[in-house]
């Protein structure tokens, strides 16, 4: 009987090469035959799954934002009952700075595809969507936090929510040249979340 192939599986493993290939040393320069040998699949495969880079980088950059997800779900669980929102927030902000092998991988990526997307309006469009979606998320989480107590009233959420996800990615860029250490990037994270929800003294 034929092989049956995962598609969704080989589509991953296709992504997988190609942000190895990314964190090494961008794309400009990759080709789907070099995405090819480091996904030890044929050329024709690559080709099968995706009709250009363009497309198979779309798709790569679907498949980090769904691992970094999960990874902040798993740690999220492990707080039993539904955490504060600044621990969800901490959680996010850890997970999208370049610290762990993963995460490192994940930020180079996203760096490859946003200099693609400068001259490719489809990849473009693709950031314009999913970008939004994740502040409007954030901002969500800062209002549930204003009607809870948690967070004071006076913290314009939408604006809040644009200046957290904007921390991680410059610490990051300090992480990965090597003028930041992971206990600095983590210091200042929490620096930023204190001072957010910091009740003032008249509360």
């Amino acid at each position: 009987m034929p092989k049956q192939v995962d598609h969704e599986a080989r589509r991953i493993q296709i992504a997988e090469a190609l942000m190895r290939l990314a964190s090494r040393g961008g794309l400009e320069a990759v080709s789907l035959r070099d995405v090819a040998a480091e996904a030890g699949v044929s050329m024709g495969a690559v080709q099968h799954y995706f009709k250009s880079k363009d497309e198979m980088l779309g798709f790569a950059m679907g498949h980090v934002n769904n691992r970094a997800s999960n990874r902040i779900v798993q740690r999220l669980s492990q707080e039993g009952e539904r955490p504060k929102v600044r621990v969800v927030l901490r959680t996010l902000m850890l997970e999208m700075l370049a610290l762990s092998d993963d995460s490192r991988m994940e930020f180079l990526t996203h760096i490859a595809f946003f200099l693609r997307a400068l001259g490719a309006p489809d990849l473009a469009e693709t950031y314009r969507e999913w970008w939004p979606k994740l502040e409007e998320w954030v901002a969500s989480e800062l209002r549930a936090a204003q009607e809870s107590g948690e967070l004071p009233a006076d913290r314009d959420p939408e604006r809040e929510a644009e200046a957290l996800l904007l921390i991680p990615d410059g610490l990051s860029v300090g992480l990965l040249l090597g003028h930041r250490t992971g206990e600095g990037a983590t210091a200042a994270i929490d620096y930023h979340l204190d001072r957010l929800f910091e009740k003032s003294t008249e509360d």
